[in-house]
């Protein structure tokens, strides 16, 4: 239970968030039942990097960041306005994806307070960018990588250089892989090849069992080069990487026209033209080519599949399954909390049956911050993840705040790895007072990286001094298989 102080500081503020909690669907918390039963795998789509120079239109949507301000509810992808909209609406109808737009003019970050800083997001696509990410982007991005996000890049033919600043896709994607503070040693297993392929449909490879050829939208057995190139695969600086569509008349390491891989404990999926992504609709005065409808392919399979693998949903490390060794386990002590601190470190009065907050099930929770005063609350829990194990951590998360503010995160909750030091191995995201919604959200990351680890899972809440914002946590899980 919160102490006396603790309790009285949060009741004045967190009872408007008990209201939220208390409306419609999300009425069922109390039962068990969260609020959003599918997970929201968040995806943020970049613009920052002239996506739509020359007759480019490599957007979901010309509302940004968020493409709902164009049509909250699409059902055609004409309802919003980009040559990648009929890829964005397809996400968006499933009900399971929260999109989002890196706005031209701004940077990519990674543990930054900005909306579309990239710990808030489970996959960036980077569709054909043309202008060179900046160093602290390159860190941004493979840090975010490393620590279990999802890199979609989409290339194009060389010499594509739609703004004419001297850079193309397939320049500007080589020195992310190869030109970064974190890991410039081929760190994904391939390279893009400078080449200008004009035509071609790139079979698949006979992989039943990959989720990206075989997953929840459909079975991919084509796709479709417009001017694009390939990539040179070499597995030797990355086992994980793997071709699964190639060029007529290639194999192997060479011609991969899409290839997946992984880094750390992320994903990453490469595709060498922009055309098979393009539905041939945008803004006035684009020339575009409708490759995501074209019947002799199945290019918006392919790139569905993709996203969702990205976004952790569809397999393990890129060959669908985790290792045949591990024995199936959830790995956290008392992880509903139902055992008042048992298993967890925990700032006093964190671990709560106080009902100024609901529990997603049972009758007790993690409720850090909520005070409305300078308050840093911490909850953790130290665990081994056996190896040759894939590891997922998942929780349910319901944040509510009395900030106003819709662009400044005054308050913070970030959930990292540390080692047996105390030293930050990963922030795995980062919320604020910008996520709060009503009822809970269930949250996942990929660990299979810490196999053969003891490592601490650690949650830190930090609040400002004037208005509270509530980190509540509940259900959480570390399972391994």
């Amino acid at each position: 239970m919160p102490g006396p102080g603790r309790s009285r500081r949060r009741c004045g503020t967190a009872l408007a968030g008990l209201g939220l909690l208390l409306t419609g669907a999300a009425l069922q918390i109390g039962t068990g039942t969260p609020a959003h039963a599918a997970t929201p795998h968040r995806v943020l789509f970049d613009n920052a990097h002239a996506e739509t120079a020359g007759n480019a239109d490599w957007i979901v949507s010309t509302s940004q960041p968020d493409p709902l301000g164009q049509d909250s509810s699409p059902s055609a992808e004409t309802d919003w306005t980009g040559a990648l909209s009929s890829w964005g609406v397809a996400l968006q109808k499933t009900g399971n994806y929260s999109l989002k737009t890196q706005p031209s003019g701004s940077a990519l970050s990674y543990g930054g307070t900005s909306a579309t800083d990239l710990t808030h997001f489970d996959t960036l696509v980077l569709p054909e960018p043309n202008t060179p990410f900046t160093g602290a982007e390159k860190t941004a991005i493979m840090t975010f990588v490393k620590n279990g996000g999802g890199l979609f890049m989409i290339s194009d033919h060389t010499g594509a250089d739609r703004n004419n600043d001297g850079y193309d896709a397939v320049e500007i994607l080589n020195d992310l892989m190869t030109n970064n503070s974190v890991d410039s040693t081929d760190p994904f297993g391939f390279s893009i090849d400078s080449l200008s392929v004009g035509s071609d449909h790139p079979s698949a490879v006979g992989d039943s069992t990959n989720p990206v050829l075989h997953g929840s939208f459909g079975t991919v057995t084509k796709s479709l080069i417009a001017s694009g190139t390939t990539a040179t695969l070499k597995p030797a600086d990355n086992a994980g990487v793997k071709g699964l569509l190639y060029r007529t008349g290639y194999s192997g390491n060479t011609g991969a026209f899409f290839a997946t891989s992984t880094f750390g404990s992320g994903r990453v999926a490469f595709w060498g033209d922009s055309s098979p992504v393009d539905d041939g609709t945008g803004q006035s005065g684009n020339t575009l080519y409708d490759g995501w409808n074209d019947t002799s392919a199945t290019n918006a399979a392919l790139a569905l599949n993709a996203t969702e693998w990205l976004a952790g949903a569809g397999g393990t490390g890129g060959g669908g399954g985790g290792p045949a060794s591990c024995t199936a386990a959830q790995l956290l002590g008392n992880s509903g909390f139902e055992s008042g601190s048992g298993s967890w470190s925990a700032t006093s009065g964190v671990i709560t049956d106080s009902t100024a907050e609901q529990p997603r099930s049972g009758s007790s929770y993690a409720w850090l911050d909520g005070n409305g005063t300078a308050t840093t609350d911490t909850l953790a829990q130290t665990v081994t993840v056996p190896s040759g194990c894939s590891a997922r951590l998942g929780f349910f998360l319901h944040v509510d705040t009395a900030e106003t503010s819709t662009g400044t995160a005054y308050d913070t909750l970030k959930v990292q790895v540390l080692n047996g030091s105390g030293t930050v191995l990963a922030t795995l995201a980062t919320y604020s007072n910008l996520d709060a919604a009503p009822g809970y959200i269930q949250r996942g990351f990929d660990l299979s990286g810490y196999a053969g680890q003891t490592v601490t899972l650690k949650f830190t809440g930090t609040e400002g001094s004037k208005y509270q914002t509530s980190f509540v946590v509940d259900d959480t899980s570390l399972e391994v298989s």
